[in-house]
């Protein structure tokens, strides 16, 4: 049996174990030593069982993954050659790994013959990742010594392992030459896929796990907690859990803090903005229990909030992971938000403190009138839900932007908001926001700063795969903004911080033929959005500001409302 062949067995076993496990998407850069993985990735294809997605820089496609990831809430499959491709995915395993998205990456690799002995493109992958994967295996040479059972028993278990506490599989798959000219009729044949065969006219995993029941028992004390006067804080959330958050806090008359990933329409929005009165935060202090739902929380004044809490705190997050930075005495439930909300019946009663309301309602003409009617970082925040399609989604980047619209905007109840939050860096935010496009397939908007759409340049290829309307703001505030908000020392922080680069991004959209405008009124910027979802393909807009103008916005909002005076 040709070495060929047997590289093409090994390699059909895997791919169909994956994709039994739920992998509906594949994204392949281009390489010699992954091609046993890539042909039958191309095989799958063409049966109609998965969709194969392609990029040519590699950093860029593990990003893409992730926002296939997210869009689809299915586990996503990379395939890349050995050497550095492996090590380009890093970020993006990462950033997946922390915020629990399902990626199963497959790297290609040399034999153990060729490493380590100056062999070309040949580096140590064995661990390559650190631990940031659930579970990384660095599998043999394909060979006959071992079963198919055996491979198909490996794969099952990380899946498994990944379907209960979500991230990352790394398979490390040595291929040794010959790569190519496998004949199909031989590998149909192969004596050791006897098991395979077997197995693959059924539609189960090799292993079938039982579903687990998760009822979730109301806690000892809630008859007592219920009483008592509440503050609920909601982070990060799926759409799917965040239902009913809002009546059950209001039934309780409890105080209710969300993030811009919740999913909520807030009751009480502009948290950032209202939490710097010291006063409001104070009286919000003197809450008896606090509950999380969710993690990843944006603002720095509610998370200062929370840090100075000292009462009785319970988190709700589904994850196994530790999600309390502040490293409360807590209670904590893994489960899914609604199903805890139904084991938990509220109390009615009225709402214990109304401060935060009075100043919410103050700050929503106070932001209007402070922003004034420009199209600017600070407006185009506060407005976002005028330039959102009804039936699409929005995609935040990272640095200032995302912490405007936090504590700018409302937006409405159940709206998708995808953010890459879990490890906050702005690289791979380009080719996250297309896979979110693809794999929705829904109209998207993306607003993404400057120095972010520098970083990842290569991914606006990605763009013409996008099949539906899809709007890209480019954020252009002449570098990182961001540091405009940290006691940096101006001595040094253009050259080293803010990096102003004087560009625009007309030019980048005409190489990759995307469509480019520049409004400079929200008149401008209302005419183009009505071409641009008249198309089914992507739009830049660049929004060209003056540098500190969002910061100043933002920083004059938060100086202005701490001293606010609030009656007693």
């Amino acid at each position: 049996m040709s070495v060929a062949v047997l590289n093409r067995c090994w390699a059909r076993v895997v791919l169909e174990s994956i994709v039994r496990n739920g992998v509906q998407h594949i994204c392949i850069a281009p390489g010699s030593r992954s091609t046993p993985l890539t042909l039958e990735a191309v095989r799958l294809e063409d049966g109609h069982r998965v969709t194969c997605h392609t990029h040519f820089d590699e950093r860029g496609l593990g990003f893409l993954a992730l926002g296939l990831a997210k869009a689809s809430n299915t586990p996503v499959a990379i395939i890349v050659t050995s050497g550095t491709a492996a090590a380009n995915l890093y970020p993006a395993i990462i950033e997946a790994t922390q915020s629990g998205h399902n990626l199963i990456v497959l790297t290609a690799d040399r034999p153990p013959e060729l490493i380590g002995c100056g062999a070309n493109q040949a580096i140590q992958q064995q661990g390559i990742f650190a631990d940031y994967p659930i579970a990384a295996i660095n599998f043999p040479r394909p060979s006959e010594d071992y079963s198919t059972a055996w491979l198909l028993s490996r794969i099952d278990q990380a899946c498994q392992q990944q379907r209960l506490t979500h991230g990352v599989l790394h398979f490390n798959l040595p291929f040794a030459e010959p790569l190519y000219l496998a004949d199909e009729n031989e590998i149909q044949h192969f004596p050791a896929l006897v098991d395979f065969n077997r197995w693959a006219g059924k539609k189960q995993p090799w292993i079938a796990y039982a579903e687990q029941q998760s009822e979730v028992l109301i806690h000892e004390n809630w008859d007592y907690w219920r009483t008592k006067q509440g503050v609920i804080v909601v982070g990060k959330l799926p759409l799917e859990q965040s239902m009913g958050i809002s009546a059950w806090a209001a039934t309780m008359g409890w105080v209710v803090i969300s993030d811009i990933q919740s999913g909520l329409e807030s009751s009480l929005p502009y948290a950032d903005i209202w939490l710097a009165n010291e006063i409001v935060q104070q009286k919000l202090l003197q809450a008896e229990i606090v509950l999380q739902f969710g993690s990843q929380i944006i603002s720095k004044r509610v998370n200062r909030f929370l840090a100075q809490f000292k009462g009785e705190f319970w988190l709700i997050e589904a994850s196994q992971k530790d999600l309390d930075p502040h490293h409360h005495q807590h209670t904590r439930f893994n489960v899914k938000a609604h199903h805890w909300l139904r084991a938990h019946p509220p109390l009615r009663q009225r709402p214990w403190l109304l401060e935060p309301l009075a100043l919410s309602q103050f700050c929503a003409s106070f932001i209007e009138q402070q922003i004034g009617g420009n199209l600017n970082e600070a407006s185009l925040a506060h407005h976002v839900s005028r330039v959102l399609p009804s039936n699409g989604s929005l995609f935040l980047g990272n640095s200032l932007f995302v912490r405007l619209v936090d504590a700018l905007c409302k937006l409405p109840e159940g709206y998708p908001v995808y953010t890459n939050r879990g490890a906050s860096g702005i690289d791979g935010l380009l080719a996250t926001a297309a896979g979110v496009a693809i794999g929705t397939n829904q109209p998207l908007v993306a607003m993404i700063g400057d120095i972010s759409t520098l970083y990842d340049l290569n991914s606006l290829a990605l763009f013409k795969q996008v099949k539906q309307p899809t709007i890209l703001f480019v954020i252009n505030n002449n570098g990182g903004a961001i540091f405009d908000m940290l006691p940096v020392d101006e001595s040094v922080k253009e050259q080293f911080y803010r990096l102003g680069h004087g560009l625009d991004f007309s030019q980048a959209a005409a190489m990759f033929n995307i469509n480019y405008s520049r409004p400079y009124t929200w008149a401008d910027l209302n005419s183009v959005l009505k071409q641009a979802y008249g198309r089914k393909e992507t739009s830049i807009i660049e929004i060209k500001v003056n540098p500190n103008d969002g910061s100043k916005i933002y920083k004059s909002l938060i100086e202005q409302i701490a001293g606010a005076q609030i009656g007693s």
